[in-house]
């Protein structure tokens, strides 16, 4: 397909120089670590004319849970089509048994999404837990980010960004939690990755109030601003809406240029 498009896709041997090889119009690439980053960072120094899909350094910005969303955050961002902002959230970087007076400190209401505070694409960092009570806390294990749980009609948004151009599709999440049965669950329910291609919530039977997308305008905004803000063309938004509303929504997670999901979303 990429061929019928004049595209043709060159794989980097990572076993010879960058310089010697191509020559290239685009690098891209989802590669960690420091010999790599430097790697890059002189090639685009020496070869100005090629575009590197993306600059590591603010690839490295989404890899921590912390300062990734802090720019969604910073955004508050509202118009006539829906206020898109993020759940309170608290980081707890060690000392599980010092998680209960934090989040009483913070005033965060159960229950709680807990998020490895590092994503660095692995299976573990995509796990997540959800606390139902305070004493269940201590049984979290830090570094993580504690993230108030929204119900959300067990629906969310996948909505990928590239460069300009942007799809939506729909996966299963976790169900809501109603106020019964917070009151009469306890402990800590830990999942896998939750909303991988296999949950796919495009040909379901759903509330339509749930299943409509976010406004596409609301989304144009959205994605213009943050690839300014985070200096990226290649990323996923999770994005959920208030169950309950047509139009508040939260950014959950962004993702730097997701892998199989990728495909399947994509043309």
């Amino acid at each position: 397909m990429e061929r019928n498009k004049g595209i043709l896709f060159v794989a980097i041997d990572q076993n010879r120089p960058l310089s010697d090889q191509g020559p290239f119009d685009i690098v891209l690439h989802k590669l960690l670590g420091k010999e790599w980053r430097q790697i890059l960072e002189e090639y685009r120094q020496t070869h100005p004319e090629v575009t590197v899909l993306d600059p590591p350094d603010a690839i490295q910005h989404l890899h921590n849970r912390q300062s990734m969303l802090q720019c969604v955050a910073d955004m508050n961002l509202s118009d006539s089509f829906g206020k898109v902002g993020v759940p309170r959230q608290l980081v707890i970087k060690r000392d599980a048994s010092s998680i209960p007076d934090a989040v009483a400190k913070a005033g965060l209401i159960l229950p709680l999404v807990a998020k490895p505070l590092v994503a660095d694409g692995s299976a573990k960092s995509h796990e997540l837990s959800l606390a139902y009570d305070q004493y269940s806390l201590q049984k979290l294990e830090p570094p993580l980010v504690l993230q108030e749980f929204v119900n959300h009609g067990g629906v969310l948004f996948k909505v990928y960004i590239v460069g300009e151009a942007i799809k939506v599709v729909r996966r299963f999440s976790l169900p809501d939690v109603t106020k019964r049965e917070l009151s009469k669950n306890a402990g800590v329910f830990r999942f896998p990755r939750v909303s991988c291609a296999a949950a796919s919530a495009d040909d379901a039977d759903l509330d339509p109030s749930v299943a409509e997308l976010p406004p596409r305008p609301l989304l144009e905004r959205l994605a213009k601003e943050l690839r300014r803000r985070l200096g990226l063309r290649l990323f996923n938004l999770d994005i959920i809406r208030e169950h309950g509303t047509r139009d508040h929504f939260y950014v959950i997670d962004i993702n730097y240029f997701p892998g199989k999901v990728w495909e399947n979303a994509w043309v």
